[in-house]
């Protein structure tokens, strides 16, 4: 059952006017994120990935990480749009945390432009900020969207959302 989206006000956008299958989009904000009191990336060169009923999910290079911040991790899963992912243990400061970052390292076709890009689970990090404004975690252990003021759900992975 669908919910009843909520009404995007000026400046907003909808997760409900994102399409499914996803679509890949460049856009000029900058992504810090921080880990064990450090900024662990900081960096302009980011892809977000848009898919109904979700916040958007950001990819950034590899190469944007500070040295030692990313070290291989266990486990893998598949998306039916993006194709196998990999993940990676997250390290900033005094702080791990297992499995907080995931890539596509062969994506599938459409989805090329991933490749060579790490995203984060927010909610993982002491905290990921969009243009200076702080995100909040989509909700859910599954999810890694980036919520901010100009995206508007309701959002799969609040109670309720399992068969959205």
């Amino acid at each position: 059952m669908r919910p009843e989206p909520l009404p995007a006000g000026p400046g907003q956008e909808s997760v409900w006017d994102y399409p499914r299958p996803p679509r890949l989009e460049r856009v000029g904000r900058r992504v810090q994120i921080r880990l064990g009191g450090e900024v662990i990336v900081d960096t302009d060169d980011v892809i977000r990935v848009l898919e109904t009923s979700h916040p958007p999910v950001y990819y950034l290079p590899i190469q944007a990480f500070a040295q030692g911040a990313l070290m291989p991790g266990e486990g893998s899963s598949y998306c039916e749009f993006k194709g196998g992912a990999a993940y990676f243990d997250v390290h900033g400061g005094d702080q791990v945390r297992p499995r907080a970052a995931w890539t596509y390292p062969r994506p599938s076709a459409g989805f090329e432009q991933l490749a060579g890009r790490v995203a984060v689970y927010p909610r993982e990090m002491d905290g990921c900020t969009l243009d200076g404004m702080e995100v909040v975690p989509q909700p859910g252990r599954f999810y890694g969207g980036w919520i901010t003021p100009d995206v508007v759900g309701p959002f799969k992975g609040e109670p309720g959302s399992l068969g959205w």
